[in-house]
């Protein structure tokens, strides 16, 4: 039975997240009724990371298991044929080994959180973005960031239903950056990390936009850090300007 990695990018606005759900739509569900479509019965996909509602993915990976000899090419293309009119694309396809695993094969995963400064309400990118109407420093947000890197027990920034078995992780990478642009100024943290914890990534930008707008100083996230305990956090910001751009592999299965 061939078993295809796939690449896929959705906006995550009209679904209650990636995973399946009774009576709600979600990106896995869109995935396994298009592959019913071309081999009929029941599917079942994994994929590297949950993302939830409202969430958006350039760069999620999953794997399916087909009964016929589908090239890449020929898959991804008709499962994009089937996915129409939903915002999911099938943006590449790799056909892997059999033991290959969406989820426990990867090293890391890499979000992106896009922020925008902007008194008048958005058009083009709302449901794209986080907006907030107030300036933001750009500086004291940076040095915030660089108390989260490493490895930490990350209690205070987790989900009260977060389910992974320790709170403990190694935060690899939190990049943050600004551009003035004719439409606002927007602010995007990039973070990488093997794997993120429920809310992980919401809780740290809702965090460092209060040290942005000066609410918070650099060194209370510091503080909320070592506190353990998720009452310490700051606000957790929404999810429609978060990202998942990214799962690295040891053999990347896209490459070439």
């Amino acid at each position: 039975m061939p078993r295809f990695a796939l690449k896929v990018e959705y906006d995550g606005a009209p679904f209650a997240g990636w995973q399946r759900q009774a009576e709600q739509p979600s990106v896995q569900g869109a995935i396994e009724a298009a592959l019913a479509k071309l081999e009929p019965g029941e599917h079942t996909i994994a994929a590297a990371g949950r993302t939830d509602a409202g969430v958006h993915a350039r760069g999620q990976v999953c794997h399916c298991d087909v009964q016929k000899d589908w090239s890449p090419f020929r898959l991804s293309e008709a499962l994009n044929y089937h996915l129409k009119p939903l915002p999911v694309a099938i943006v590449d396809a790799a056909e892997v080994e059999g033991d290959w695993h969406a989820r426990f094969s990867a090293m890391e995963r890499r979000y992106l959180f896009r922020l925008v400064s902007r008194r008048a309400p958005l058009t083009l990118e709302a449901g794209q973005v986080w907006q907030v109407k107030h300036d933001l420093e750009l500086a004291p947000m940076q040095k915030a960031a660089r108390h989260l890197i490493g490895l930490h027990d990350f209690t205070t920034f987790r989900s009260t239903m977060c389910q992974a078995a320790s709170p403990v992780k190694t935060l690899d990478a939190l990049d943050i950056s600004c551009v003035d642009t004719d439409w606002g100024t927007e602010f995007q943290f990039r973070l990488r990390a093997r794997s993120f914890l429920h809310n992980q990534v919401r809780s740290f930008v809702g965090t460092l936009e209060r040290v942005g707008a000066g609410a918070w100083a650099p060194e209370d996230v510091k503080t909320a850090l070592e506190a353990r305990d998720r009452a310490a956090c700051g606000p957790v910001c929404p999810p429609q300007g978060l990202y998942l751009v990214g799962v690295g592999y040891p053999d990347d299965p896209f490459r070439g």
